[in-house]
C-alpha cells in the first residue's frame, strides 16, 4: 500500500511459505512481481492460485493476461482475458484488456466489440473519451475498405463486360470470314484431263 513492492516481495513470500493456501497473497505476490518487471514470477504465482481462486478467477485470469500482454504475446493475453469473462461476463477490465490486445493483433472488428461492451458497462469511463476516438478512426477505416471494394468490384465487372465485348466482336468477325470463304469457290471443282505429247523448246 506504501508502494514499496520490493519490500512488500518478502513479507508475502514469507506468508505464503506459513500459509500456501491464501488467494489474496498469492495475487498481491503477483501484482508485486509485475511492479518488479518479474514478470515471468507474475505469471508463475498467478497461475499456481488460478485453479483455486474462487470468487477471484476473473481478477487472476485478467491479471495473466496483464501480464502477457505486456511482455507482447497477444495470444496468451487474449486467452486469459477471454477466461476472465467466462469467470465473469460483467468483469469490464478484462473487455478492455481483450479489446487492447485485438487492437495490437490487428483483429480490429473483433477489438470493436469489445470497446464497445466496455463502454457499456462502464459508461462513466474515465477512459471513454479515448475509446470513443479509437472507435471513430477504426470504423473510418472500414467505411474506406468498403469503398475500396465496392469500386473494385465495379471496375471488375466493367472490365469483365469489355472482355466479353471484345470476344464477341472477334468471334463474330471470325464467324463472318468463315462463312466468306465458304461461298469463294477456286474455280477448281473438276480436273481437266489433257492427252498428248508435250515438247519443251
Amino acid at each position: 500500500m506504501r508502494n514499496k513492492p520490493a519490500e512488500a516481495v518478502v513479507f508475502l513470500e514469507n506468508s505464503i511459505a506459513d500459509d500456501p493456501a491464501r488467494v489474496m497473497t498469492w495475487l498481491y505476490l503477483g501484482i508485486v512481481y509485475e511492479q518488479l518487471d518479474r514478470a515471468d514470477e507474475a505469471i508463475a504465482a498467478y497461475r499456481r492460485i488460478l485453479p483455486a481462486a474462487g470468487g477471484l478467477s476473473a481478477n487472476v485470469a485478467n491479471n495473466l493476461g496483464n501480464v502477457y500482454f505486456q511482455k507482447g504475446n497477444t495470444e496468451m493475453a487474449e486467452q486469459f482475458y477471454t477466461q476472465a469473462i467466462g469467470f465473469d461476463s460483467v468483469y469490464s477490465r478484462a473487455y478492455l484488456g481483450r479489446a487492447n490486445t485485438r487492437i495490437k493483433a490487428g483483429n480490429l472488428r473483433n477489438a470493436v466489440a469489445d470497446y464497445e461492451q466496455y463502454l457499456t458497462l462502464e459508461p462513466r469511463s474515465s477512459q471513454r473519451t479515448g475509446i470513443e476516438r479509437i472507435l471513430t478512426v477504426i470504423r473510418e477505416e472500414f467505411a474506406a475498405e468498403e469503398r475500396k471494394r465496392i469500386l473494385a468490384e465495379e471496375e471488375e465487372r466493367r472490365l469483365a463486360e469489355e472482355r466479353q465485348k471484345l470476344l464477341d466482336a472477334v468471334s463474330a468477325s471470325l464467324q463472318s470470314a468463315a462463312d466468306y470463304s465458304q461461298s469463294i469457290s477456286s474455280g477448281a471443282e473438276s480436273v481437266e484431263g489433257y492427252e498428248g505429247e508435250f515438247e519443251l523448246e
